[in-house]
């Protein structure tokens, strides 16, 4: 699939992420329409057009795409009305990956079996319930300690550690309250005593093999990222193995573009995590790390643009800048002196609005000891 420039894009979710993918495809001359469910977002300052909607809306998707006539719809975040999708595409719209695979990765609880029943790759062990008393039970099976989430969910939000049933009530409720779209279905997953937990950048093309960037070490709390590092320190054996996953598991998919495949690395196994079919979080790293960031390189998969060579720089490492109360009113300290270091970067997201421990930006260090253990 190769495309002539310029084309119409639609991102559908426009946060920081969409920002940095707008950019990278204003640059190659496309014109971009950022939607979101809340005005002002990061990706709707720098698009050509917005527009703020109900994205699990059919008819409010419908009026969007009828307005603008998109040539490609990007999904960039889980609550949407993924049915419409593969409406839209069997009327000839690109939608990326493909509006299947958006349909199988908005839930976790799909690309889980996808993973381990069709494709018999090693998971951690897990269970859904859609009641409390359903978790209690499910909790019991899987035992303690465990992972609970929302089956749908955007950034880790609603994830947290069971230590023993005394805390399954607190998990249930806070599954639920961070929930996305309107899913009411958790996942209980064993806790993966891991030495290192990475992101795998997989770029699927349209006619080329598909490719990986170096692997990306990250750490979380409260299941959203708070630190990553390229590269990696995991030996070569492991490497192939998580590419040998992704791969299985990607082509499974189909589809072009970037996706996020998440791995725990133990001392003797690679186990299949999560999968974005997105740019992910933990890949802001990719702006100080590469000679292609991991936004330029989905926009060239999505365009069938050649990526002749993915260059790691040096080890380099991202930290989340994190509000620390609710406000309207948006400020930041501390930038001129950051700035002040050799080798430090900054992105401001410019959202419109902070609440206790909401991403608003995030420092990169090039040069840095990145290892982690």
């Amino acid at each position: 699939m190769s495309i002539k420039l310029p084309q119409k894009l639609m991102l559908l979710g426009s946060g920081e992420l969409g920002k940095e993918f707008a950019i990278a495809a204003q640059r190659l001359g496309n014109y971009v329409i950022a939607v979101d469910r809340y005005a002002n977002a990061p990706a709707m300052q720098v698009a050509d057009a917005y527009e703020v909607i109900s994205m699990l809306s059919v008819d409010d998707l419908e009026a969007v795409v009828t307005k603008h006539q998109p040539n490609v719809i990007i999904p960039e975040i889980e609550a949407i009305r993924t049915e419409k999708l593969i409406e839209f595409e069997q009327r000839g719209i690109t939608v990326i990956p493909t509006a299947a695979a958006t349909n199988y990765t908005m839930n976790r609880d799909r690309i889980r079996e996808l993973a381990h029943q069709e494709l018999g790759i090693r998971t951690a062990k897990y269970g859904y319930a859609t009641t409390l008393d359903e978790l209690i039970a499910v909790s019991d099976e899987i035992g303690f300690s465990n992972v609970v989430k929302p089956v749908m969910s955007s950034s880790g939000k609603g994830q947290s550690v069971v230590q023993d049933k005394s805390e399954v009530e607190r998990a249930w409720n806070y599954a639920i309250a961070n929930s996305r779209g309107d899913s009411q279905k958790v996942i209980v997953e064993e806790f993966i005593n891991f030495e290192i937990e990475i992101t795998l950048l997989t770029i699927k093309q349209w006619n080329a093999p598909t490719i990986f960037c170096s692997p990306i070490g990250h750490r979380q709390e409260r299941g959203d990222y708070q630190e990553s590092w390229q590269p990696a320190e995991i030996s070569e054996d492991k490497i192939l193995k998580a590419q040998e996953i992704a791969i299985k598991v990607t082509d499974a998919l189909g589809g072009a573009g970037i996706f996020g495949v998440e791995f725990f690395i133990t001392k003797d196994e690679v186990i299949f995590s999560e999968l974005s079919p997105r740019p992910h979080d933990t890949g802001m790293v990719t702006l100080i790390s590469q000679n292609l960031n991991e936004f330029e390189l989905h926009l060239r998969a999505i365009l069938g643009l050649p990526i002749p060579h993915i260059e790691q720089l040096g080890s380099s490492a991202s930290a989340v800048i994190l509000a620390s109360e609710k406000s309207d009113s948006i400020a930041f300290g501390g930038v001129a002196d950051a700035l002040s270091e050799k080798e430090v970067d900054i992105r401001l997201f410019g959202k419109p609005n902070a609440h206790p421990y909401r991403r608003m930006g995030v420092v990169f260090g090039e040069g840095c000891e990145c290892s982690r253990s």
